[in-house]
């Protein structure tokens, strides 16, 4: 096979077979495709689209690439949630120990924020001495003690997806349905799960701002656990506002923390709940959504869950002082409100902006290199359809240097609508898209 026989097939709109993929696949890690080649691969699906098939080949390709862990060992089901990424979004943190309550393993493997979403792993690195690098042979153990750890990306899983994924970034073709599937996937099945449940983010603060590009999206992910023959449910949650309070790192720990006491802000827990019933059905553990919601809010009330959290920052060498003392938890010295100019009541939120102000506080981070200031970030004071005062503080923002600082408040201007009447409440779970 050539390189360019296989670009110049699908540049026609042709579809590939799965040999094709594959040895493409390969012979890019051995270096006999160059990355020039697969860039112009990448631009050739993105503008022609892959089948179905295609997809699930080459999500195949992808997982066969690396490592594919096994974890027989584990007498029960495994299990992972996953989402598409958002602002403020820090459930796994809380979901994860949830689960592992409920007799579930949850060997999730999480990833870094980049631009202005967060990332889970960089909300754990907040933690003190947490080690989110163990070797693949000590987060096994780690699950099969505790029922669930988080550990970051490792070059043995999906090796072909993180070329792919960094020539994506530069050459155009990040938003395709096809080639975010394989990748998701990939990474998710080459974990070795038994079941999948997907937080499709759909609104201002997502990539797929509009509910009918996240059903596309929910169902090309789906389908593609059927054809893995993986249980795989898709929930789509909104995101036209930050999840919870809190966006940064340090104070989104600080956040789930709360919610793991049982307190805390409504909407995090009610997405978080939603999401865990559906993970408790994919895993075969309470089909029905009311007894799952009951049995999780159970593990919250009777310490089960934060004793699981605690646990697991143990295990993974984290400093459990910071659960009880959140205090302790790292803070940026710097501290502004952003205020309302005018009274009502607030209808829209410019989301992604919020979270990229968060990163241009030292949240985030807009190039993989650069360094996170885990005690910046923002504090929510308002969501939809709260009434506001001129003046009234909408949030706060904390820096660790007056120009970080002066550069969020910049970011914010426009973010933020008021109007004179609140908005029609919008749902928090919009749709779910499951096995067809």
């Amino acid at each position: 096979m050539r390189a360019v026989d296989i670009i110049r097939k699908k540049r026609e709109g042709l579809p590939l077979t799965a040999a094709e993929i594959e040895w493409f696949v390969a012979a890019n890690l051995r270096g006999e495709a160059a990355d020039y080649q697969l860039g112009a691969l990448l631009m050739a699906i993105f503008l022609r689209g892959l089948s179905p098939d295609e997809v699930g080949w080459l999500t195949r390709a992808f997982m066969n690439s690396g490592v594919v862990l096994d974890l027989s060992r584990l007498a029960g089901t495994k299990v992972d949630k996953h989402s598409t990424g958002g602002v403020g979004d820090k459930v796994s943190l809380i979901l994860a120990p949830l689960a592992a309550c409920a007799g579930l393993y949850v060997p999730m493997i999480a990833g870094r924020g980049l631009g202005h979403t967060g990332g889970t792993i960089d909300k754990l690195e907040a933690i003190p001495g947490y080690n989110p690098f163990l070797p693949l042979a000590d987060f096994l153990d780690v699950v099969e003690r505790v029922g669930c750890a988080i550990i970051g990306q490792t070059g043995e899983l999906c090796p072909a997806d993180r070329k792919w994924y960094a020539l994506r970034d530069v050459t155009g073709t990040v938003e395709s349905i096809d080639l975010i599937t394989a990748s998701i996937m990939s990474k998710k099945l080459a974990a070795g799960l038994d079941a999948l449940v997907l937080d499709v983010k759909v609104g201002s603060g997502a990539f797929m701002p509009t509910l009918e590009l996240a059903e596309k999206l929910a169902r090309s992910l789906v389908r593609v656990g059927v054809q893995m023959g993986k249980p795989v449910r898709a929930v789509l949650t909104d995101m036209n506002q930050p999840l919870g309070r809190e966006i940064g790192n340090a104070n989104e720990v600080a956040e789930s923390i709360e919610i793991l006491q049982g307190r805390g802000d409504r909407r995090l827990l009610d997405v978080t709940l939603a999401l865990g019933a559906h993970l408790l059905a994919a895993g075969g553990v309470e089909k029905n959504a009311e007894r799952a919601t009951a049995r999780l809010r159970g593990y919250l009330e009777n310490g089960q869950a934060l004793a699981r959290f605690v646990t697991m920052v143990a295990a993974q060498g984290g400093d459990t002082r910071v659960i009880e003392h959140p205090e302790r938890l790292a803070r940026a010295p710097l501290e502004k409100p952003f205020v309302a100019t005018r009274s009502g009541y607030l209808t829209a939120v410019a989301t992604t902006e919020v979270g990229y102000a968060a990163m241009l506080l030292g949240a985030g981070r807009e190039r993989a290199e650069d360094k996170i200031d885990f005690g910046a970030g923002i504090t929510v004071n308002k969501q939809l359809g709260d009434r506001v005062e001129a003046g009234e503080p909408l949030c706060f923002l904390r820096a660790g240097d007056e120009n970080r600082l002066e550069a969020g408040r910049r970011r914010l201007a426009g973010v933020f609508t008021v109007g004179d009447m609140p908005p029609a409440p919008a749902p928090l779970v919009h749709r779910i898209v499951a096995e067809e």
